[in-house]
């Protein structure tokens, strides 16, 4: 049986391409992959002389459609840490809100405060586990008893330990700020300034970034989160009269009835309808 199995098995390791010959043979017989869809975000952060600044914007797109105009892209992972994230909403939520758990298990069991570097470390170890099939670029900040950091963590895992960072479709707009005004040293309102102006710049020169700015303070005080600091596109008109849109408004021409009370509709029957409102349409016989 040991000799058998040996000998199906190729243990010369490496790379693989055999797929390659696959899928171009299901492009030619017209087959067509789905393309990954584009996101957007500007996240940053910046190390100041009394802690760390976060910063993002709150625009949430789908593909070419904005979804929410003031989502939260900064999320909590311990009292003294917080992460902002780019990348497919759901993962980042679901990350951070993993390693938040984690963490506050681990501050059970030691009865110590978290550090950076321990959140930086479960962060890596997940993501690099599923080799950026996770869609999660994040920008980790905090202080604690070593004082302020501030890390970059990629969707494969790898990180980075930088001063100042920037992340998303916007991080080119933000980093050109950072790179330009930034210095050592800076007290707590120029880096809040610094980093504001580093999304706002995301905001006016990236498509997938827009709306407002958030920011979160952490200092070894305390943490100051600061929703909606700046609003830099607010709304210019409202109609006074409101809008009011009739049922039949737009036009319908075809529905799928799946409702627990169609007794008289089979399932997933499509009907055409032409004219008056859906529940006015009898079927058939």
């Amino acid at each position: 049986m040991a000799t058998f199995y040996g000998m199906e098995r190729d243990e010369r390791g490496g790379f693989n391409f055999d797929n390659v010959q696959r899928n171009q043979m299901l492009r030619d017989t017209g087959l067509h992959f789905k393309n990954a869809m584009k996101t957007g975000t500007t996240i940053s952060g910046i190390v100041f002389k009394g802690g760390v600044v976060l910063g993002a914007d709150t625009r949430s797109t789908n593909g070419e459609t904005v979804a929410d105009k003031n989502c939260e892209k900064i999320h909590y992972i311990a009292p003294n840490i917080y992460c902002c994230g780019a990348g497919t909403a759901a993962d980042t939520e679901a990350v951070t809100g993993m390693i938040a758990s984690n963490l506050e298990l681990h501050r059970m069991a030691t009865k110590r405060k978290s550090r950076v570097v321990t959140a930086l470390t479960m962060l890596k170890t997940h993501l690099f586990k599923y080799q950026g099939h996770i869609g999660a670029a994040l920008v980790l900040g905090g202080v604690d008893i070593n004082g302020p950091h501030l890390f970059t963590v990629y969707p494969h895992g790898s990180s980075d330990a930088l001063p100042f960072a920037t992340m998303g479709s916007g991080s080119l707009a933000a980093m050109a700020v950072f790179e330009s005004d930034y210095k050592e040293d800076m007290d707590e309102e120029q880096a809040k300034e610094l980093v504001a102006r580093s999304i706002r710049a995301g905001i006016f020169n990236d498509l997938g970034s827009g709306s407002n700015v958030d920011l979160c303070v952490i200092t070894k005080e305390g943490v100051k989160y600061l929703r909606n600091h700046e609003t830099p596109n607010e709304r210019t008109y409202t109609r006074s009269k409101g809008y009011d849109f009739p049922i039949g408004t737009t036009v319908l021409n075809k529905r799928n009835f799946m409702t627990a009370t169609s007794f008289t509709l089979p399932i997933n029957e499509t009907v055409d309808i032409s004219e008056g409102k859906p529940e006015d349409v009898v079927m058939a016989e």
